[in-house]
């Protein structure tokens, strides 16, 4: 056959569609786990690829889309479900009238970790390779987790490999992972990634000709687009997809008119669809192009805080203190746990007066409902006029619901927000109440620092992550906060610091984290009983013993001085190492608060 490559410069490539659904409509059994019919229902799964041929198909993808150990019943029988599946795929397309490419199909990869997923493809990568297969689609990906050093292993084994990375992606272009195709893309196409990468699977044509549209032209040789037959309908027990073939065959032949040279279908598509989908590419004229890199200008990028130009055109106040070089103060209240406001904003108000720069608002703490942190944010925003940081949890939104909020932060003038990953949802309740972690916080940092690239990028958010100084080993702390800066965090509000230990780490943290804005936490101990309940049930804070002792015998009065004393102290040694302090305001007083305010301004 002639190689794929020089193929490709002459012509476009046409695919078969999905696998999948399709399985599911002739065999009347559920698409999932329909690996495990190579083993079982040989004939079926070649009837399947025979088809897709029949109809035009000039590339089949092997029935090993989720064919991983966990999913086929471990190591020995992946290999089995794989070596069946090239067999199937490889017999149908030998018998051809055309030349037909058989590609390695490997979706997603199972694993907690980066270099699990690795594993799991470079094993997967490794059968077929022993198979003689050259040919690899990575498709439906959600990150790039685990991709490359897979792509880069296939590289080493044989340099002639063809490799191909599609991602599922939303109508606004983001992955459920949070990340944006264009980043993506660009990653893949990189030396030493992917001969072409793009998009599969979750939204249909017409969507996908909208994204792809923006891509730079001349990387458009080197895009794949396989859009589903329309979007997803649940009757009964089943799934359908509403598109029907002659609609999927003219928008996908749009996408083809913008240069992109590898076509197909994903869910719902059939060999009706791809049959409609070739005599239109029939009527179209391919033409010879070259295979051309990434333009270094075509990327969408958020500007780095360092330009003074940015920092100027910003509406974000707190931002221009900050990289004024000016230490500010922020003071968190808690919202409350009904829909009366008149005491949070009253104590809002008074702490503006007493001349804190922001508050902090925390987002539903101990996974308990409070007044939404972000509702109250812009109110607080629009009344008052005070900046403000809510706080948003990984917890309790998927990425429809954290981008919706995040418009209307913006939209209400709020332009700083801090992601953290939230406390737990209690044992007890889980059953009932569900958490959602669609995200973890480096993730829902990346995908807010997408969207300033996308959506806020004439004024973006500032993003702040939490900074842990209290824990036991600091180092692997600062590796996560590292990973935090590099996914698009600003700057880090602290766990209080109370200790030796703290302030010491927060030390570290400066010397560790220069370009970072570092806002160090206190919270005053206002009895011993205050004291001990912190150091035992709130994790991330570690009171000291002799503090705690200082405390017993003290009555309210005597406490908050106490609390006053102590917070003064420690706000004198960790200021060199910071850029503000992070108040934290215990049982609403706010009294105790505005003198400690007080006491900081006259060190400031």
């Amino acid at each position: 056959m002639e190689s794929i490559r020089d193929y490709l410069r002459q012509n476009r490539l046409l695919f078969d569609g999905a696998f999948g659904t399709y399985f599911a409509r002739i065999a009347h059994e559920a698409a999932e786990n329909c690996e495990l019919a190579n083993l079982r229902m040989p004939q079926t799964v070649a009837r399947i690829h025979r088809e897709y041929i029949e109809a035009g198909a000039q590339a089949i993808k092997t029935n090993t889309f989720a064919a991983y150990p966990d999913t086929c019943g471990g190591e020995e029988n992946q290999e089995k479900v794989i070596r069946a599946a090239v067999a199937a795929a490889r017999g149908e397309a030998e018998k051809a009238d055309h030349s037909v490419w058989v590609f390695a199909d490997l979706g997603p990869a199972p694993g907690e970790t980066s270099r699990q997923k690795t594993e799991n493809y470079i094993r997967a990568a490794s059968l077929f390779l022993d198979e003689g297969i050259r040919t690899f689609l990575f498709e439906t990906q959600a990150e790039e987790d685990g991709l490359l050093p897979a792509i880069r292993f296939l590289r080493e084994r044989d340099p002639e490999c063809f490799i191909l990375v599609s991602f599922g992606v939303l109508p606004d272009g983001y992955t459920p992972k949070g990340m944006y195709f264009r980043t993506l893309i660009r990653d893949m196409l990189a030396d030493g990634g992917a001969d072409a990468a793009g998009l599969n699977c979750v939204v249909n044509a017409g969507s996908m000709r909208r994204l792809l549209a923006s891509l730079p032209k001349e990387i458009l040789p080197r895009v794949l687009a396989m859009p589903n037959a329309g979007y997803p309908v649940v009757r009964g027990f089943h799934t359908y997809f509403d598109g029907n073939a002659p609609y999927f065959a003219r928008e996908t032949g749009a996408i083809a008119d913008l240069g992109v040279r590898i076509l197909g279908g994903c869910c719902g598509t059939t060999p009706q669809h791809i049959r409609a989908l070739g005599k239109v590419l029939e009527r179209k004229p391919a033409g010879t192009v070259s295979l051309a890199a990434w333009p270094d200008e075509g990327d969408v990028q958020v500007r780095e805080r360092t330009e003074g130009d940015e920092a100027a055109a910003s509406s974000n106040r707190l931002k221009k203190k900050l990289s004024a070089g000016r230490k500010i103060i922020a003071v968190e209240l808690d919202s409350p746990k009904n829909a009366d406001l008149g005491t949070f904003m009253e104590e809002a108000g008074r702490l503006q007066r007493a001349g804190v720069d922001t508050i902090t608002i925390a987002d539903c703490p101990i996974a308990q409902a409070r007044l939404d942190a972000s509702i109250l944010a812009c109110k607080v925003k629009q009344e008052l006029d005070l900046d403000v940081i809510p706080h948003m949890t990984c917890r309790d939104r998927n990425i429809n619901a954290s981008k919706a909020l995040l418009l209307g932060d913006h939209a209400n003038g709020i332009r700083n927000v801090l992601i953290i990953t939230g406390d737990p949802i209690p044992s007890a309740a889980r059953d009932e109440v569900k958490s959602v972690y669609q995200f973890n916080s480096r993730q829902m940092i990346g995908y807010v620092h997408s969207l300033n690239a996308v959506d806020f990028r004439d004024d973006p958010f500032q993003i702040f992550a939490a900074l842990n100084i209290n824990a036991v080993n600091f180092e692997r702390e600062l590796d996560r906060a590292r990973c935090k800066m590099k996914q698009g965090a600003a700057g880090f509000l602290t766990q209080p610091a109370l200790s030796d230990t703290a302030v010491d780490n927060l030390r570290k943290a400066r010397e560790a984290l220069p370009e970072a804005f570092l806002l160090g936490g206190l919270i005053p101990v206002i009895s011993e009983k205050n004291g001990r309940f912190m150091n035992e049930e709130i994790n991330g804070i570690t009171v000291p013993e002799d503090m705690i002792a200082a405390y017993r015998g003290a009555d309210r009065e005597e406490g908050e001085k106490l609390g006053r004393r102590f917070t003064d102290e420690l706000c004198g040694r960790i200021l060199p190492s910071v850029d503000g302090i992070y108040l934290m305001t215990p049982f609403h007083r706010i009294t105790l608060m505005e003198r400690i305010v007080g006491d900081i301004q006259a060190m400031l």
